[in-house]
This record gives C-alpha cells, sequence and structure tokens, in this order.
C-alpha cells in the first residue's frame, strides 16, 4: 500500500505551481547570543547563515513598515526583533550591516531609561539573578536612535510587554498610546508600527492598535493568516532552529500550508 501523502504534498497537489506573485517575508527574532541557551536566542553563526541564504535566493531587505505598506521588490524580507535586548546591537547590527539588510526592532518602553538593568517580565523572569542575567538588559534610547541614523525602524512593544487581550480597555489603550508617545518623543521619529507580546490579540487588540495610531502591527500566529496591516503574520525563528529547520520555515511551501485550513490555528 502506498503511504499517505504529506500535507505539504496534499497542498502543493490542490493549489498547483506556486504562482510569481509578490512574496513578502517577515522573520521574528528576540536575542542574539553565543551563550545564552533561552529558546528567544539565536547563535551569531547561525543567524548569519540564515541571513546568507535568504539574500542567495533574492530577497531584498526591507523594515517592517516598508514591507507592510510598499514592498520595493518581488520578494522582500523583513527580519524584526522583539524587546530590543543590547545584544541585538552587540551581535545583529554588525551581521546585518555588512550584508546591506535593515532590520525592525520593536521596544518595550518601560525599560531603555534603565540600560545596565534586566528586563522582567513573564517567560523571561525564570532568567533573572542567574548566570545569564546580563542577556536579559536592553538597549538605551542613545542606542536605538543609533540604530534609527542607520536606516533600521523603531517599533512599539508596548510599555511592559503584557498579554493585551488580558487587560481591560482603559490598560490596553494605555499600553498601545503610552508606547508610541514614549517613542516618538525619545526619537524624534514617528512610530508607525507595533508588535504584540506574545503574539498575543485578538479582534479588540487589533482596532485599539489602529484607534491609536499604528499603521502596521506584528503577529506571531500559529496559522499564517491572511496579511493584514494590523495582524500581519510572521514567522518565529527560534534557539532549536538549524539550518535544515529554518530552511523549511521559511521555504515558500511551507508557509502556504501554514496559510491553509490544514494547519490548526493554536
Amino acid at each position: 500500500m502506498a503511504a499517505a501523502a504529506s500535507p505539504l504534498r496534499r497542498l502543493s497537489r490542490r493549489a498547483g505551481p506556486i504562482a510569481e506573485t509578490k512574496d513578502t517575508l517577515v522573520l521574528c527574532y528576540h536575542a542574539i547570543s553565543d551563550r545564552w541557551p533561552a529558546t528567544l536566542s539565536v547563535t551569531p553563526a547561525l543567524f548569519e547563515r540564515q541571513m546568507q541564504k535568504l539574500l542567495r535566493k533574492g530577497f531584498v531587505g526591507a523594515t517592517f513598515h516598508e514591507a507592510v505598506t510598499k514592498p520595493p521588490a518581488r520578494k522582500t524580507l523583513a527580519i524584526t526583533f522583539d524587546d530590543a535586548y543590547l545584544s541585538v546591537l552587540e551581535l545583529a547590527q554588525p551581521i546585518l550591516e555588512g550584508l546591506g539588510l535593515p532590520a525592525t526592532v520593536f521596544v518595550p518602553t518601560d525599560f531603555p531609561d534603565a540600560p545596565g538593568q534586566a528586563m522582567k517580565w513573564q517567560g523571561i523572569d525564570g532568567w533573572l539573578g542567574g548566570e545569564y542575567d546580563s542577556e536579559l538588559r536592553p538597549m538605551s534610547w542613545q542606542q536605538l536612535g543609533g540604530l534609527a541614523d542607520r536606516g533600521w525602524e523603531i517599533g512599539s512593544h508596548t510599555r511592559s510587554h503584557p498579554h493585551l487581550t488580558q487587560l481591560d480597555q482603559l490598560d490596553l489603550e494605555a499600553e498601545l498610546t503610552g508606547s508610541r508617545e514614549v517613542c516618538e518623543q525619545r526619537l524624534g521619529r514617528p512610530c508607525r508600527t507595533i508588535a504584540y507580546p506574545y503574539g498575543d490579540y485578538d479582534a479588540r487588540v487589533a482596532a485599539a492598535a489602529g484607534a491609536a495610531g499604528y499603521e502596521a502591527a506584528a503577529a506571531l500566529p500559529s496559522r499564517l493568516t491572511p496579511q493584514r496591516s494590523l495582524e500581519w503574520p510572521r514567522v518565529g525563528i527560534y534557539h532549536e532552529d538549524d539550518d535544515r529547520r529554518f530552511a523549511l520555515k521559511v521555504s515558500r511551501p511551507m508557509r502556504r500550508l501554514r496559510g491553509s485550513v490544514l494547519w490548526p490555528r493554536a
């Protein structure tokens, strides 16, 4: 008896060849480190290989806002970093500059005023006070401004990194509007985009983001939902994503599969 076809093959048969249409790929990273074994961390060597692979495939770099509103090429790549870890400046920025790629950093605005102190919220607080405490340090506003001067985009990641769907309306508006205002005041530039902490959002949160003045918002759904500006899907890249897993994650057939009804939402 013949083996059952994989979901990826079934989707390919159903949809036919991939059309030569525009392809916008938005990746989500967090920290870059040679030593931190957290899921959120990727080594510099692996990160550089990943970027080189996408450039060889013909992707052209853009900020998140550019990729969502006016992609500059048929194959557009937006590299985003959530949380504004200092390691992004120290390790990712030199790699990207050498490759001629811009990026976007989403900053939780309560933390850059104390750049020497570790950030803390649910999910990273288990690393506090231990060997890797220093990996939790954020960039300062001055350092973020320096990245903006180099062509990077600085967007909001709310004020304190909460689960937005769990907030009442007043607290939700304060997190969204307050963080955008702080970004604009500290950097002297418009803040047009936001990334939802934990990828946690719903229709109420997306509507509130639009009302707060954001033009685009970055999500992290399991199913790669249709590309809407305030619910834009990203592919998360993590510590366990070696070369093979990365190649599979970013491949067009896999992303099409993740956007189909064959892929679970949760």
